[in-house]
């Protein structure tokens, strides 16, 4: 696909931090609202992740190059989700939330970038997941700055600084895999499945627990089935 279908589709993807960070600072949805949407989002990164991006890799790089592709992915998100932990402990602040949306957003909306390397399937599949992520996460983020005194406006603007980015994420991923050879993109595909996988287990489906309880989990298969019957 070109260049411009790939901006096109990462600003798709972005615009649910606008949208997210508008509500979330205007109308303060209730936190089982947020987490509704959290395990929402979860089963449709699970989708994605295993349909879109490792199965992909699985079958032009083989087990052994899926896998550690996988596991890499995993470790250096797993790290530097410790390292921003470690750093930023209070995890309230403005810088804080944009560095934990980038380190979540980034190996994801990048993914988008690949998928649509050469016009293969599974864009819409990863575009759909990735809105439903991001939805959720400046909802909670744009609530809690302004709980903390942050303007309204200017936790909007945060979360709309963070969608520019994010959305240049999709072209990186596309402009520099373009041309790759299939055993770099298999590479690059289980990757991000593996940063997806970690930000999964690590981040979204832990908050979604801890506010909504047990029935996260048929939010979650719901969030599977509608991304599965997108495919």
């Amino acid at each position: 696909m070109s260049l411009v279908t790939a901006a096109l589709y990462g600003v798709a993807a972005s615009s649910a931090l606008v949208v997210g960070g508008v509500v979330g600072a205007y109308r303060s949805p209730s936190k089982r609202v947020v987490a509704a949407a959290l395990a929402l989002s979860a089963g449709a990164l699970i989708t994605a992740l295993a349909f879109e991006l490792f199965e992909p890799a699985y079958r032009i790089g083989g087990a052994a190059v899926a896998s550690a592709g996988l596991f890499a992915g995993a470790a250096v998100f797993t790290g530097v989700d410790w390292w921003l932990d470690e750093h930023y402990s209070g995890g309230e602040s403005g810088p804080a939330l944009l560095a934990s949306v980038t380190l979540d957003g980034v190996p994801e909306n990048a993914a988008l970038g690949i998928v649509l390397v050469g016009g293969g399937g599974g864009g819409l599949t990863v575009l759909v997941a990735i809105f439903l992520s991001n939805l959720p996460e400046a909802m909670g983020g744009a609530k809690d700055m302004t709980d903390d005194g942050r303007s309204k406006l200017g936790a909007v603007g945060i979360w709309a600084a963070a969608a520019l980015l994010l959305a240049a994420a999709v072209v990186a991923g596309n402009t520099v895999f373009a041309g790759a050879s299939d055993a770099a993109l298999a590479i690059a595909r289980a990757f991000a499945g593996g940063a997806v996988l970690a930000g999964i287990a690590d981040e979204i489906l832990p908050d979604a627990y801890a506010e909504g309880g047990p029935p996260i989990a048929l939010a979650t298969a719901v969030g599977f089935v509608v991304t599965f019957l997108l495919k």
